[in-house]
């Protein structure tokens, strides 16, 4: 399952989709908005995305742990949107015959997804704000639209 919505997140909802009777090991990890970001206080973040090519990119990264990991159940939701202090911005769901390989699977989408997924963060301070890590993206910011919709949802396999 590839998900990238507007709305807010719900664990128990994609942990869902992983979980099976073959399964010993369910990993999930939730990337939430802290309250601060190198001694600055941080109101929200907003996230940008293009949506189609994002969508195709979690997807690939999905493809890619399968294949390295030999795991089916893999599902991946990303919110995009201001997401508040505290609120969910990413879920990645892992199931796996055994601890170990769910771990390091769900360790690997997260850099993965960093490096190659075309979704971009802004921190948005009490005094301004900032693109966060873009540097590390084969894609950029400045070819967003300002005040895009981003409502895709996409239900992969």
């Amino acid at each position: 399952m590839i998900e990238l919505t507007g709305n807010a997140l719900d664990p128990e909802k994609v942990t869902a989709k992983v979980r099976r009777d073959t399964n010993g090991a369910v990993v999930t990890f939730l990337g939430t908005t802290r309250d601060n970001f190198e001694g600055k206080t941080v109101l929200t973040l907003e996230y940008e995305a293009f949506d189609e090519m994002a969508i195709k990119k979690l997807e690939e990264v999905r493809q890619e742990l399968i294949g390295e990991f030999g795991l089916e159940q893999i599902a991946i939701s990303h919110r995009v949107g201001t997401v508040g202090i505290g609120e969910i911005s990413l879920i990645i769901a892992v199931g796996s015959p055994h601890r170990k390989d769910a771990f390091f699977a769900c360790h690997k989408a997260v850099d993965r997804i960093k490096e190659v997924v075309p979704i971009w963060k802004k921190e948005v301070y009490q005094d301004g704000s900032r693109w966060v890590a873009c540097e590390d993206h084969e894609f950029s910011p400045e070819g967003q639209h300002a005040g895009h919709q981003h409502s895709a949802e996409s239900q992969g396999h």
